[in-house]
């Protein structure tokens, strides 16, 4: 790991009661010299440095090497070499206090563990590179032309239908299978495949840090993955061998360079406020020091998971920056999520920003963004600025956030399932709001930053999927139906489809009429809500599978269910593949206009609640009522375009195409009701 020292001072309004390290390299590392092995520990009365040979004490033949005492240094840390190289041995320390008792704790630093993270690894990290490792680089792909898809490890190739080798299913080399497809139908692809046809230009990964709610060796949980327990080492779960530590690192490299291979950027999703439990190695290393505490000693939990993370404390601020850009260098990751950055301090997010510039050739390259909320009140430190909506201010220019206010005006609320919003029933409640909102809010009274720091999506991993939203506020019953693309002619109500989840049989029964025509209204919706985040200014970011009606029955906080509720079902795929190309059409019309990211959009008064607004050449239409609207090409003019020599032509409807009408005053352009459409100017 590369030492960054230039933005580690600490806030000077926060007292630091012990000696600060913030120049010495911790954790395990190799060099040509040997092996030191280094602990920041200043309450320790003395430290012990325990060498074992597995991972952990269930493991055949595991054994302990040795115990040896650490030498305290003048900064709080304790340190003892080798003169050897002790890659794939592992260790932990023993903390002996002065009362008497004695704390086991794995290395915080770690850059490598063992089954379920009990016990470090000391990696010589070149040993863990892919072929071809020194040649991979990030994809030439400017910031005005990402295109999100948000996913998780598991749900990519979980899926037994989806052609991966069995051994692959689940894991990081399920991302190396450049060309599978549905069993059964060899012309649709999966995977890697499917993702090039769909067009999206970078993949975030939830979490791939380890995480301590799956046992990793059995792997018969699921879980989302937002509980770390080391913070640098990739997840076993994933990997095809949890128990040697160097087979996940490599493993996990391989899919970053699968995935750059295949022309993705690799956004990856940290969690560097809370960890799986307060009695983390960072607790137990120096207590009472790297958790917030509210004043009667109570543990903070903004986070709802019982431990807030004090980074504005040095020392993990320390942490967070060097684990960051760690990373980024050891693992070429093009760009970072921050979950629940609203419990970031604003100086450790910056701090982080400056470090990742430093990084040579790519470093401004890297995408930062992340929530700018929590999930309750946290107790950081007097003086202390968090990263939240009012802190959003006070952040470096290039480090972004997600726009919920995008997201609750185009389909409701996410708190409130039946409420709608401007694409399903709430038109004219949302329709100021839906025309700021494509602006990236620039012409709010309370504007939310420069276009390039909003994240304009419509979904993400958290709550509902689109598909469940639309279908509570449309016909009030969460994932009301499941419908395939050619004639949307069945129907699972919420107890069939979970039956058939668990069961694996599908048995839907016919619809009637009504359902029928609630079934086209909710998927009109959808294709409206995916065409006005993909014209807006700002970062266009979708969840997987909100593109072929991605649904989790109901199921709003899906974060420890099943395998199969959660993963990318590929034939519920197949049977929507219509709505994937209207996506991907889409998708391709924003990477042909990159000028979409941050140009001004043009908005057209109308007599009604429909959205109209020009962007450069292009004409865009929303219109979520239930009869036509005819605009007046003279009114959606913009000085300097020319139309009157012109013709406007339709180049992408989400239903019928629109037409031209002459009514005596001029053409006018005509869309159907419940449609989104692009007119161009030619």
């Amino acid at each position: 790991m590369t030492l960054v020292t230039s933005y580690e001072q600490p806030n000077t309004s926060v007292a630091e009661p012990f000696p600060l390290c913030l120049e010495r390299q911790l954790g395990a590392v190799v060099s040509p010299a040997g092996t030191q092995f280094a602990l920041w520990a200043p309450t320790a009365d003395k430290v012990t440095l325990r060498l074992f040979t597995h991972g952990s004490m269930g493991e055949r033949g595991d054994a302990l090497i040795g115990q040896y005492p650490m030498r305290p240094q003048t900064d709080g840390s304790w340190v003892y070499d080798f003169a050897d190289n002790k890659h794939g041995v592992y260790y932990d320390f023993l903390i002996h206090r002065e009362c008497g008792s004695i704390d086991r704790v794995a290395d915080p630093w770690a850059r490598a563990a063992g089954v379920n993270g009990r016990r470090s690894m000391v990696v010589d990290l070149p040993r863990t590179d892919p072929e071809g490792w020194d040649h991979d680089h990030m994809p030439e792909i400017p910031l005005s032309q990402t295109i999100v898809w948000e996913t998780h490890v598991g749900d990519f190739s979980n899926d037994p239908a989806g052609g991966f080798p069995e051994s692959h299913r689940g894991k990081y080399l399920a991302f190396t299978d450049a060309d599978t497809s549905l069993d059964g139908h060899p012309d649709f692809p999966t995977g890697i495949a499917y993702l090039k046809r769909l067009g999206v230009t970078a993949v975030q990964l939830m979490p791939l840090h380890d995480y301590g709610s799956v046992d990793e060796t059995t792997c018969n949980r699921y879980n989302w993955g937002y509980d770390p327990v080391n913070y640098n080492v990739p997840e076993g779960s994933y990997a095809t061998n949890p128990y040697d530590g160097a087979v996940r690192i490599r493993e996990c490299k391989q899919m970053v360079q699968a995935l750059h291979d295949a022309g993705f950027k690799v956004i990856m999703d940290v969690v560097y406020n809370h960890m799986f439990s307060p009695d983390n190695w960072f607790e137990r290393s120096v207590p009472e020091y790297f958790l917030r505490r509210k004043p009667n000693g109570a543990l903070a939990n903004g986070s709802s998971c019982g431990c807030d993370m004090a980074t504005e404390r040095a020392m993990f601020r320390r942490f967070v920056v060097e684990s960051v850009t760690y990373w980024a260098r050891e693992y070429h990751i093009d760009g970072f999520r921050f979950d629940l950055m609203g419990l970031i301090d604003v100086d450790t997010m910056n701090a982080v920003r400056a470090a990742l510039d430093e990084i040579p050739e790519r470093g401004r390259d890297i995408i930062m963004y992340g929530e700018p909320w929590a999930a309750g009140a946290s107790a950081p430190l007097p003086g202390t600025v968090l990263a939240d909506k009012k802190g959003l201010r006070l952040l470096d220019k290039r480090i972004g956030h997600f726009c919920d206010t995008t997201r609750d005006t185009i389909k409701g609320h996410v708190f409130y399932s039946n409420r709608p919003g401007f694409v399903n029933g709430g038109e004219h409640a949302t329709a100021r709001k839906i025309r700021q909102a494509v602006n990236a809010w620039r012409t709010s009274p309370r504007p939310e930053g420069e276009a390039g720091q909003i994240v304009q999506y419509v979904s993400a991993h958290d709550d509902l999927t689109l598909w469940d939203k639309l279908c509570a506020s449309i016909r009030g019953e969460a994932a009301a139906a499941v419908a395939a693309s050619n004639g949307s002619d069945r129907v699972e109500s919420s107890a069939v489809a979970r039956a058939a989840v668990t069961s694996g049989i599908y048995d839907a029964r016919p619809l009637n009429e009504e359902e029928r025509v609630a079934v086209r209204r909710i998927m009109a919706a959808n294709r409206m809500a995916a065409g006005i985040i993909l014209t807006s200014a700002g970062l266009p970011f979708m969840l997987s599978g909100e593109e072929f009606a991605r649904t989790k029955y109901g199921n709003e906080d899906s974060y420890d269910s099943s395998h199969e509720l959660n993963w990318l079902d590929w034939n519920h795929a197949y049977q929507m593949r219509d709505m994937i190309d209207y996506y991907a059409r889409l998708i391709a019309l924003r990477k042909e206009n990159p000028d979409w990211f941050d140009a001004q959009r043009s908005i057209v008064t109308t007599p009604g609640d429909e959205l109209v607004f020009r962007v450069n050449g292009y004409a865009v239409f929303a219109n979520p009522e239930d009869t036509p609207i005819a605009i007046n090409v003279a009114d959606i003019a913009v000085a300097g375009d020319g139309w009157s020599n012109k013709q406007w032509c339709a180049v992408l409807s989400s239903g019928q195409m629109g037409v031209t009408i002459d009514a005596g005053d001029g053409d006018y352009i005509v869309v159907p009701p419940h449609t989104f459409a692009i007119w161009q100017l030619r």
